[in-house]
């Protein structure tokens, strides 16, 4: 059986090296198998709910004397035997990891997302509230009745930046998730899918990078306000200049 580019084990080499190997072998450890591509060996592990602690290599087993270096001059068929035991145990432990780095993002997600649905739901309400506020400005009928227009306008942009606040107390639990499993093979998007959240695939969520945060929702909410008044501004100062 090849399994690197100088070591191939045979059938009998293969029942030594994992009795050798017993005791350190994962609980979650179901298969090995030769590879179908004929080249080293495949592994099948149970289910990790990511849950379990990281995946390594037990310390224990860089002491075996069944396990440790031997010179090749020493030993040849010991030298083999053991190296090739190493690296398998090496590689059980690597391909363990990868699987369980995912499952380890998206139960840190289900953990921080709590009822980031709902203030989710709760600021696209109050964002479409303000956009017809707004809008409303733009009509006959606002400027029969400006200054209360004004003033529902004025609330429906502290209701908005509230719900965005609300929101981005989640969000950033979030992106601290995805900046600590930066190195999964999950993007974001299917992390929070993986996690039961399809729909987060609309979230705004910001970045975060050691411990620092930007471009969240309500940084977003407060742009479009100064917009809004902005524009309301030059407004009322185009408005008094045609009147004067």
């Amino acid at each position: 059986m090849p399994f690197a580019d100088t070591v191939t084990i045979t059938g009998d080499e293969h029942r030594e090296i994992f009795n050798r190997l017993a005791p350190y072998l994962p609980s979650y450890l179901q298969k090995v198998e030769p590879n179908p591509s004929g080249w080293g060996l495949r592994f099948t592990f149970a289910p990790f709910t990511g849950r379990e602690a990281r995946p390594d290599r037990p310390a224990a087993s860089h002491g075996d004397p069944r396990l440790r270096h031997v010179a090749e001059s020493q030993d040849p068929a010991e030298y083999r035997l053991r190296r090739a035991a190493r690296i398998i145990l090496s590689d059980i432990y690597e391909a363990a990891y990868e699987k369980w780095k995912d499952a380890a993002y998206v139960a840190a997600l289900q953990a921080v997302v709590q009822d980031a649905p709902r203030r989710w739901q709760a600021y696209e309400r109050e964002a479409k509230a303000l956009e017809a506020a707004y809008a409303y400005l733009r009509t006959p009928e606002a400027a029969r009745e400006w200054p209360a227009a004004l003033s529902r306008l004025i609330d429906a942009q502290d209701r908005t930046r509230g719900a965005a606040e609300a929101f981005d107390m989640r969000a950033r639990q979030i992106a601290s998730v995805h900046e600590e499993h930066l190195y999964a093979d999950l993007g974001h998007d299917a992390a929070l899918k993986a996690a039961g959240y399809p729909e987060a695939k609309d979230w705004h969520i910001g970045s975060a990078y050691e411990g620092s945060y930007s471009d969240f929702l309500t940084e977003q909410v407060n742009r479009l306000i100064t917009e809004q008044e902005r524009h309301l501004a030059k407004v009322s100062r185009l408005s008094n200049t045609t009147a004067g």
